[in-house]
């Protein structure tokens, strides 16, 4: 067979995924591609993945974004890090910060250092701290204060590491402009039929219910849930996670702010039968309730989410109904799946957008250059697998780590087996403070070991270089970096006032 590159694209669906996908695509390429998006107006988005991880930062930059009118144009805030309420036991509250904690250490992390500290100043009578306290994100998400600080003044060590929150729905017509721009073409129009090659089982055509027929040498499917082409067309299949992760369904609603500044941070707050969102944009609050419809009812959850609201509700509860897993295959054929048609993973560590945006980057880096890319095909489908699989371990670890038992859903939750990968990490940090993970894995190993100590999992002892510090050593460098912490956040400006600033004309 003759050998045919890619110049003809097509993308199915639009809002975050398909958007984001056609902005990046058509940036990164120009003319050498030439892209045409399908969306029908009738068809709603999910929308609900407000709430992103510091990733996303740079690839904003990489296609150009100025920052002030993302913020402007998408009604964003600032999120520093997640905060877990009743997470390990029903009173509990710990957050997972993004950027720095204390001070590298030469192969020991300084989690092992503060636990030392922490069992002499046990053994002195002395006064102990959080591991938090020394976490300038924590910290300033406290305090209400942010600004772009990337080392604190007159050291060396890391400034603030983060995010945004935003409206999925503002951004996706942000992108949409600017893939415009960029040479996309958008067709409106519901696909009736999907025409396969008899020759190769490609996907050779889409039909749209107005008789248009659209042909491509690829097919992005961005079609959400619904997975029209790599699933419904296709059949690649799907690994069920149901078993691991019993939430299946979610209550989402959007509300006025309450009393009080905006949070820059999210909120999760455990509930029992599943957990509920908080996210703070400019103009409303996101909230929603996830739930496991196997320990609780449409109902339950409902009547749960309403009575735990801040502000005034800005519409009915909308119900959202999913399961979570992956498809066995990303790409199959000339199908590429992109966002929810790829899989499932329930939001809790903010990774839906992550997950779109990695995608993207993914099918950039194997794009083919001949129709002939079985290698390049198995090499993004090893990939996509061993991320899926990385993001679902460490939602899991939420899930397991839990102390509390008050309720059927958080008891299975605490009794159930997990992936022996998980197992593993488990393991070995309880043994030795240390965390399992490659290179490539998406949360770093502060992510892990603030989920684990956050939810009481400490391990058995610190690392034997940790010994190294007396107790007056010890006491004068979590005091020393506390003093530093602290006049760095004091010196910052509030959240507010930084949005002020940067949504000015």
């Amino acid at each position: 067979m003759q050998k045919k590159g890619v110049r003809e694209l097509i993308i199915l669906g639009g809002g975050t995924a398909g958007w984001m996908t056609a902005a990046m695509l058509s940036r990164i390429f120009r003319d050498k591609l030439s892209i045409t998006l399908v969306e029908s107006d009738e068809i709603a988005t999910i929308g609900v993945g407000e709430a992103s991880i510091p990733p996303l930062v740079d690839f904003n930059r990489g296609l150009g974004l100025d920052e002030r009118e993302f913020i402007t144009r998408t009604q964003a805030t600032i999120k520093l890090g997640i905060e877990f309420t009743g997470w390990g036991d029903s009173n509990s509250q710990y957050m997972h910060a993004f950027g720095n904690i204390g001070k590298r250490f030469p192969f020991c992390d300084f989690h092992h250092v503060w636990q030392h500290a922490q069992q002499l100043a046990q053994q002195h009578g002395t006064a102990k701290s959080a591991l938090w306290d020394y976490s300038l994100n924590y910290r300033a998400a406290k305090a209400g204060r942010f600004a772009h600080l990337p080392v604190i003044p007159n050291t060396r060590l890391p400034g603030l590491e983060y995010a945004y929150h935003f409206d999925a729905g503002l951004y996706a017509k942000l992108l949409k402009e600017v893939a415009q721009k960029q040479g996309v073409i958008r067709k409106e129009g519901k696909v009736t039929e999907v025409k396969l090659s008899q020759q190769t089982g490609e996907v050779s055509e889409l039909v749209l219910h107005d008789g248009a027929r659209l042909s491509a040498d690829m097919f992005i499917d961005c079609s959400g849930l619904n997975a029209l082409l790599i699933d419904k067309t296709l059949n690649v299949g799907f690994d069920d996670w149901s078993h691991w992760l019993a939430c299946d369904s979610a209550f989402a609603i959007p509300t006025e702010h309450g009393d009080g500044p905006l949070l820059p941070y999210t909120q999760s707050i455990a509930h029992g039968a599943g957990w509920q969102w908080r996210i703070p944009l400019q103009h409303r609050v996101g909230n929603g309730l996830v739930f496991s419809s196997r320990f609780w009812d449409e109902a339950q959850a409902r009547k749960a989410l309403l009575s735990n609201l801040e502000g005034a509700p800005l519409d009915e509860p909308r119900l959202i109904r999913f399961k979570t897993g992956m498809r066995r295959k990303q790409w199959h054929k000339n199908v590429f799946a992109i966002g929810l048609s790829s899989g499932f993973l329930e939001p809790l560590e903010s990774t839906s957008i992550h997950l779109i945006q990695s995608a993207i980057l993914r099918l950039i880096r194997h794009f083919p250059a001949s129709n002939q890319a079985d290698t390049q095909r198995a090499a993004c489908n090893s990939e996509f697998s061993h991320e899926m699989r990385q993001v679902r371990d460490f939602i899991i670890l939420h899930y397991k780590a839990i102390k509390r038992n008050d309720t059927a859903f958080w008891r299975w939750c605490k009794d159930m087996e997990v992936p022996e990968s998980l197992e593993q990490t488990l393991a070995l940090f309880k043994d030795s403070g240390a965390v399992l993970r490659d290179e490539g894995n998406l949360f770093s190993d502060l992510a892990w070991q603030q989920v684990m100590m956050g939810q009481g999992i400490e391990p058995d002892a610190p690392h034997p270089l940790a010994a190294q510090f007396s107790h007056e050593q010890a006491k004068g460098l979590l005091e020393s970096l506390n003093t530093l912490l602290q006049h760095t956040v004091d010196q910052l400006p509030t959240h507010q006032a930084f949005l002020k600033n940067m949504t000015q004309a």
